[in-house]
């Protein structure tokens, strides 16, 4: 292109070397004289993945029709209990732990049930402190 004379014919497989030396295969798409641009479609390179199943698992944490409060704590929740390597997940509006433990809209401690009592116990624990926590940080808005 730099003698300013070369034309580009659209579909046309080519070789390229940059000024930094990646070397790559495309095919010519589109040519614009007056500005000297060259575009090319790289064959030689895939897209990166696309990390689907993240997004799943980060979508699947958001509750649908909770408030800021609730989803607040059941971020607690997941933080506890991801390095134990435990589910907190969303049933509706309810968050349950452990596949057993259901903790129901308020979001009191005694609105805690069907676990074990110890499961339980550590439950209600975690959620006041994240009550507490949250009051604390902005008093009257819950």
């Amino acid at each position: 292109m730099e003698g300013g004379g070369e034309e580009f014919a659209i579909g046309v497989l080519i070789s390229v070397k940059t000024t930094l030396g990646e070397e790559f295969e495309g095919q010519i798409v589109s040519f614009d004289r007056p500005t000297n641009l060259l575009v090319i479609h790289i064959l030689s390179k895939s897209l990166p993945p696309v990390p689907i199943r993240q997004a799943e698992i980060e979508a699947e944490r958001i509750g649908v029709g909770v408030t800021p409060e609730a989803q607040s704590i059941f971020d607690a929740l997941s933080k506890t209990y991801i390095l134990l390597r435990l589910p907190v997940q969303w049933d509706k509006t309810d968050i349950v732990v452990m596949k057993e433990v259901r903790v129901c809209n308020p979001y009191l401690p005694e609105n805690v049930s069907g676990g074990t009592s110890a499961a339980n116990e550590r439950v209600k624990k975690v959620l006041d402190f994240e009550r507490k926590r949250l009051h604390v940080r902005v008093p009257g808005q819950f």
